[in-house]
This record gives structure tokens, sequence and C-alpha cells, in this order.
């Protein structure tokens, strides 16, 4: 099978109209830490096999890609160390490890998952990782490169609310087979146990609340100290996410501890109101603590288990009201669904600019307001703000017939839905929906503008349309449609930024 006949077997995941923010960020580069074990330095290994940190880690070769699945990057966070900062993982009992299967996805609804979760998974092109022989160099060893080594590494951090997902869900082979990248995936602690804020866990002395951002730190440290052992260059790492794991491309963007840990960074709708005012979105940690928000109070948590001390929004329309049994389908229900999104103070301002009169259906007037106000314009103002300090370039994912298309149980397609353009870059854990010529060769340009970008740091390459940086005078995003990309300028007017979103 093809490379292009594999990537047309896209298969449907959580969804994005995508607006993206790649910043460069300033990097180090790292010293491979010391040799394992005695054996390691004279030992022969079947291929696909690499020696990381802890030991010799043993892989498989699938459809072109070396596969090294469920490599434990820190110590299970379980007992006394749940709710602590992760630490890393030590040596693999007897110095290999099998890495042939995916780790456990964290806790998460259903319920299902484990909190022995903090696993990662790499995919490189075939042949890329050094040989089977070892040189030892003063306190260090390494592997002799007599292979291909030194590509770019992608480090992808799954979506799904901070409570859902894994990144076994995403197999990157179309990025690695065509992008000639290496691509990591990784688990991070979920839900309460990975972000919770709660008085008795804050006051224990250490970095608190957000485990599951320091899972992920954790995970690009590990990438940073070991990834030359798999023939990737730890000075061409680029962090990138979707929803959820754009949101946390974002923080670890803002995090002083994530200084170093990546050179680049693209972040797929995971702006949400973060870079806007009407919700506090962000709060302290201390007002996590005791102040329910968009997800309950730390003490209301312990209390309740006996302790105290543009078409992007469719998707989400499309689960609340119409496969829930109730679309909107008068004004007076639209009014109503106005205000639980966007509160009592707002209604009467979203009811003007989105009146329910100029739309087909109730369902898509609310799905316009929630595409501007949720994702489009907090995404834009991201980009302003990263262009005043990296060099940043925009997009928006304009598929309107992005697979699947129509869903039975809901009255109006979903266009370019939240989530819509991972299928175009990875293999997605659902159901097949194959491409069109068209859909199949803008998944190729987008390959090409994902993993240039993890290459040069400039998504720009002969073979695809010019993408141009994105600044405030110009305000240009590079428009994701089928068959070709080309630059739009009139996302601020469309979405309505300026002339409503950001008078809140």
């Amino acid at each position: 099978m093809t490379n292009s006949e594999t990537a047309n077997q896209r298969l449907e995941g959580c969804g994005v109209i995508s607006k993206l923010a790649l910043g460069l960020a300033a990097f180090c580069a790292f010293t491979l830490g010391p040799v394992v074990t005695a054996s390691a330095k004279t030992a022969s290994y079947p291929e696909p096999f690499a020696i990381a940190q802890s030991g010799v880690v043993l892989g498989t070769t699938v459809n072109g890609v070396d596969e090294f699945l469920g490599i434990p990057y820190a110590t299970p966070p379980v007992g006394p160390l749940r709710w602590l900062p992760p630490e890393a993982f030590g040596e693999f009992a007897g110095g290999t490890f099998e890495a042939t299967q995916f780790g456990n996805e964290c806790t998460q609804p259903g319920p299902t998952g484990s909190e022995d979760c903090l696993y990662l998974n790499v995919y490189t092109p075939s042949g890329s990782e050094p040989g089977n022989a070892v040189e030892q160099a003063g306190d260090e060893t390494t592997a002799a490169s007599k292979k291909p080594s030194g590509l770019p590494v992608m480090v992808w951090i799954h979506g799904g609310g901070l409570t859902a997902g894994g990144g076994d869900l995403y197999d990157p082979t179309p990025l690695v087979n065509q992008g000639g990248v290496i691509v990591v995936t990784i688990n991070y602690r979920l839900g309460v146990l990975g972000f919770l804020a709660q008085a008795a866990l804050d006051s224990e002395g250490h970095e608190r609340g957000n485990y599951g951002l320091m899972d992920q730190q954790l995970a690009l440290k590990w990438v940073q100290e070991n990834i030359k052992a798999f023939g990737g260059d730890p000075k061409k790492a680029t962090m990138f996410g979707e929803s959820a794991g754009g949101q946390s491309v974002y923080c670890n963007l803002a995090s002083p501890t994530a200084k170093h840990l990546f050179r680049g960074a693209i972040a797929e709708s995971g702006s949400y109101t973060d870079f806007q005012d009407y919700f506090p979105a962000i709060v302290p940690i201390e007002t996590a603590e005791t102040t329910d928000g968009f997800a309950p109070s730390g003490s209301s948590v312990a209390i309740s288990v006996g302790c105290s001390s543009h078409d992007e929004y469719r998707y989400f329309v499309a689960g609340e009201y119409d496969l829930a049994g109730n679309p909107i389908l008068t004004f007076g229900e639209y009014a109503d669904a106005v205000t639980a999104l966007w509160t009592t103070e707002l209604e009467p301002y979203v009811l003007e600019y989105y009146p329910y009169a100029s739309y087909p259906s109730g369902d898509l007037a609310l799905a316009a307001s929630g595409t501007d106000g949720v994702f489009s314009c907090p995404a834009r103002n991201a980009d302003l703000l990263l262009s005043k300090f990296v060099k940043t370039y925009a997009y928006e994912f304009n598929d309107e017939n992005a697979p699947p298309g129509t869903v039975t149980g809901v009255s109006f397609p979903l266009g370019a839905f939240h989530g819509a353009e991972i299928q175009y870059l990875m293999l997605v854990t659902g159901d097949v929906f194959p491409f069109t010529t068209d859909q199949q060769a803008l998944s190729d340009a987008m390959i090409s503008y994902w993993t240039q970008f993890a290459k040069t740091g400039n998504p720009n390459s002969a073979n695809e349309p010019t993408w141009p940086k994105y600044s405030k005078s110009a305000d240009e995003f590079q428009s994701l449609v089928p068959p070709a990309p080309m630059v739009e300028s009139s996302f601020n007017a469309f979405h309505q930024c300026d002339s409503f979103w950001n008078l809140f």
C-alpha cells in the first residue's frame, strides 16, 4: 500500500476547524545520559532498537515506520505518588524493554484507563535510529550512528478536554512517511488526577495543581534526553496538539519550566476563551481550590467524595442539542440556548449580532456565535499576542465537506467542525472516511506545512502555496481549503472579532 493510499484511510477523531499559531522558541542542546548496563555496551539486538537512558528499547516495523510503543517515561503516579509531580522512570528490568504494545490510557470517564499511564510512543522512518553497535566515550555511551540521524521531532499532545483521550488513538504514519520526521505521542494525567487544586494537597510544599502539564513537560524532557538514540535531533523538537492538546501547547509556551524543551509549537484549536475577557478561563490556583467555574473547585470535589478539610462549534451543538433529542426549532429555544452558552449578560448582544432569522436554523445560529466567540476570535488574539515575540503563522481549516460531512440524527452538515483537520494529518481511531482527490491534495499540503515547520521553523517549501508570516498589520491567515490552500485577509471581519467579540 502506498503512502497516499494509507493516508486516504483517514479515521474520524474528536475534531476541529483549526486556528493555528506556529511559534518558534529559544532552545538548547542536550547531552545523552550515562549508559544503563554493561551488557548494552557489547550486546547486539534485532532491529529496530534504540538505546535510551533507561535501557534498550526493542520495537517493530509497520508500513515503513519503526514503532516503539508504550515506553514508560515516568514512575507510575500511584499510591503515595498520586497528586505529586512526576518522577522520571528508572532503569528497565533486565536492561531491555519490549516496546510492542501501547501502555494504558490515563483514567477517564467510562470509567476506563489506569492511573499507571505515563507512557509515550515513538514513530521513526524505518532505519533512522542508530545501528546495533554502541560506542563508549568517557562517562557517556551513545549508539554508533551508522544510519541517518538528526531528524526533526514532533511531540503530539492529544485533546479530549483534559479529561479523556490517549496517545494511542493517533497513528502519525503519514507525517513520518511523507514528511520524514519522528513523531512522539504521549499520555498525561487527566481530570481530577491531572488537574486538581485542593488546599490539603497544595500545602505539601511542591509544584501543584497542574500535574497533567507537569507530565507533558517531563515527556518533553524525555525527548530531549533520549530522542537522539532514535535518530532524532533534540534541537529540532516541535510540540503540537489539538483542542485541549492545543491549549496545553499554549500553556507550555507560557510556562518557565518548559523553557528549552522545544523549538517550535503548533496549537490547533486550542485557544478556547483563554484569550478573551468575557469568561475567566484561567484562574489562580487559590481560586480554583474554592470557587466553582468551568470545572468544580477542588474543595467541592473533595466534599463530593466525603473528603473535606467558523463551523467549528457545530460539533458541540450537534452533541448538545440534535443528538440529545432537543434541536433548536424556535426563537425561544434559541434564546435559551444563547443564555446557556453566553450568560444573561451577553445574551441580548449575541441575539442582535447573530439573529435567529438570519440563519437556516437555530442550531446554525448558535454554532456561528460559538465558532466565532469560543474559537476563532480567541485564536486570532493569540496570534496577535504571539506575533509580538516570535515568528508566527496562522491558519483556518476551511474544508466545508470534511468527512463525515453529515451525521444521522443531526439536522445540519457539520462543515469544518472541531477536530476535522486531524484526519488530514494522521490516522485517528474510529470509522474510515475516504478522501476525494481534492481532499487528498489538501492533506498532502498540510503534512508538508507541518513537517516543514518542524524541520526549519517555517512551513513554506517550493512545493506548496506560500504561507505568509502573521502580522497585526496584514492580519492574514492561510485558508486550508481543498485542493490548494490560499491566503485570506477577511478573517477578522467574517468572524466579527474586533467589531463585536473584542469589545467585551
